[in-house]
């Protein structure tokens, strides 16, 4: 009998829920047994429902429900609350304190020491820089502008490593002042940075300690004007050129990740605009013909096996091609023009000295195609494809030697998929019988790319007017407004623009959460956040649907009833209704 438990209240409370879930027939009904067998076994009384969570099948949500439930009860009968284990434990050490300092004189604590960074160094630097807005500026600085007020006052580079095997700059004690909340960032994907109140104190002790006069604020902030007459919606001006620095002496990678970088933190100066999804006016950055190379780019991912990993690159090269090896955001393999000057972006308002073309490769052996096909990373690749920003998408399938009869079980997916690639995706599927096909395959196109672009200028749009909102309907309203002209973004743009997290919005977010469901593709999802734009629009929905059997009924349909007139890839079936009625509607 329940009665014989050492904890019966608690006990009919928790067999109230598994009966429930008995009769919804919900998942839940696993972790209310288990919960319900420990807690009848249990010879222990509990003075709190959080003591549970020592107990098997006991988690914190499961005990916070059982806490509301019991002070729900507890007004009702008008009984008092027990007392939280936390709040016994900190009275007793309470208590056991006082009895110690009577016993004994406390000793008196060393007031912590005031951070004042060293003199000349990255963070006093960077301080001091910051120093030069006013107090009540909301806005903030990018980083290009800080570190051309920045590195007068540092002896150490912002841009170059002082030890060339290592790839810490000056820059790098920006992550201690943002630790200690000296300085605050703000913007995505492109950053910008100001002082907090406690930023203010140190900069006026260091100024008092340097023998500075406090100067009027923002009085020797970098003056920004628009170069020529461009007009740009927003008041976006050209950046200047930036201040002379130290010849860089870091391998390729730490250049790459200084560029990567720097787009994520280069803004437009001002306060940002009211609708960054707003189409701007700008004139494009113009590189002219023989000012640049055109280089394929490898992700470092890309091996033959783990013991042969340079294959790809040492094949390429045989064959007069020198690949450069990155983690690619999107895609297995892409080109890039890179500039002969590599300041000439910088003078016109990009960064770095790379420009992405149209061109992304998706590589594919057999199997791994049949294996994301199964678990769903074959349609949320071609979905991130879209969303990139290319144009001219490859995919190459390596067809190589399967089991027989894995290859019969899977050869329709197969097939289906490839169709839709072509069709719906209009992107060029490329197969080849093995990866020393596709390497030729590869040198060919670097070859034939380089002879189409070297000999035509480029327009690149100056990553100032880029948002993470505005990429996508910019490069539409382009394609759309100007066909014969093609523009271009620099790399690093592309790379903070195609990352996974970089950019991520709330109905990213949103979208990821809905395609956690199995068979809920990228296509689909979107479907859902068009017809219930947020998760509190979707879980509203299903608690208007009621309660009971009737309200359980009319959950599991919901989804369909609402979307289930698509067509295609979009179409949404009963039963995956009612699977993602499982998961959302448990919500409510």
């Amino acid at each position: 009998m329940d009665e014989d438990c050492a904890n019966p209240q608690l006990l009919g409370w928790v067999k109230e829920w598994l009966d429930q879930a008995r009769e919804r027939n919900s998942k839940g009904i696993t972790t209310y047994r288990r919960a319900y067998d420990a807690l009848k076994a249990c010879p222990l009384p509990f003075q709190h429902p959080s003591e549970l969570q020592q107990l098997k099948g006991f988690g914190p949500k499961l005990c916070e429900r059982l806490e509301e439930k019991l002070k729900k009860h507890c007004q009702e009968n008008g009984l008092p609350m027990p007392e939280h284990p936390r709040l016994r434990k900190k009275r007793a050490q309470e208590a056991e304190d006082d009895a110690q300092q009577e016993g004994s004189k406390t000793k008196k604590k060393r007031a912590p020491k005031a951070y004042v960074p060293t003199l000349r160094s990255g963070p006093y630097a960077l301080i001091l820089a910051l120093a030069t807005l006013s107090e009540d500026d909301s806005t903030g600085i990018t980083k290009t502008q800080l570190i051309e007020i920045a590195q007068p006052h540092c002896d150490a580079s912002f841009s170059a490593p002082s030890d060339p095997t290592k790839f810490y700059t000056a820059w790098s004690s920006m992550k201690t002042l943002l630790q200690k909340e000296m300085v605050y960032e703000r913007g995505r994907p492109l950053r910008r940075y100001a002082l907090t109140d406690e930023g203010w104190e140190v900069a006026k002790r260091m100024k008092q300690a340097n023998g500075m006069q406090n100067e009027a604020p923002g009085s020797s902030r970098m003056q920004v004007e628009p170069s020529g007459s461009n007009t740009v919606t927003g008041n976006i001006p050209s950046l200047p050129p930036p201040a002379e620095r130290t010849p860089s002496l870091s391998p390729e990678l730490t250049i790459i990740s200084e560029a990567q970088q720097l787009v994520r933190d280069t803004v437009v100066d001002g306060p940002p605009a009211a609708d960054d999804s707003s189409i701007p006016e700008f004139t494009p950055i113009r590189l002219a013909p023989g000012s640049f190379t055109v280089h394929l780019l490898l992700d470092v991912r890309e091996i033959r096996a783990k013991t042969d990993r340079d294959y790809m690159q040492e094949e390429l090269a045989k064959q007069g091609i020198k690949a450069l090896m990155r983690n690619l955001e999107v895609g297995d393999a892409q080109w890039i023009a890179k500039c002969r000057d590599p300041s000439v972006l910088a003078r016109h308002g990009a960064e770095g000295d790379e420009i992405v073309l149209d061109w992304i490769v998706e590589r594919k052996r057999l199997d791994d195609l049949i294996g994301s096909i199964k678990d769903g990373r074959f349609h949320e690749q071609k979905f991130r494809l879209q969303r990139c920003g290319a144009t001219r998408v490859v995919y190459i399938i390596e067809e190589i030697a399967m089991d027989a009869a894995s290859y019969t079980r899977y050869d329709e997916a197969v097939q289906s998929a490839i169709a839709s690639t072509q069709v719906v995706n209009g992107y060029f599927v490329k197969r080849t019988a093995k990866m020393d096909d596709t390497i030729k395959y590869l040198a060919r196109m670097t070859r034939m790319l380089t002879a189409r672009y070297e000999r035509a200028p480029l327009h690149v749009i100056p990553t100032r007017v880029l948002t993470a909102r505005n990429y996508a309907p910019l490069l539409a309203h382009l394609r759309a407004t100007q066909p014969a002209v093609r523009h271009y973004v620099t790399y690093a743009a592309f790379a903070s623009l195609a990352s996974k997290s970089e950019t991520m919005t709330l109905k990213d977010v949103y979208l990821k959460m809905l395609m956690t469901t199995r068979r809920v593709t990228g296509e689909r999802a979107l479907e859902m956040q068009r017809r219930w734009p947020t998760p509190r629009a979707l879980v509203d929905a299903y608690r208007s649907c009621g309660d009971g059997e009737a309200g359980r009924k009319r959950k599991a349909d919901l989804v369909f009833a609402e979307l289930g007139h698509l067509v295609g890839r979009k179409k949404f079936s009963r039963n995956l209704s009612q699977s993602i009625a499982e998961i959302w509607g448990d919500y409510v």
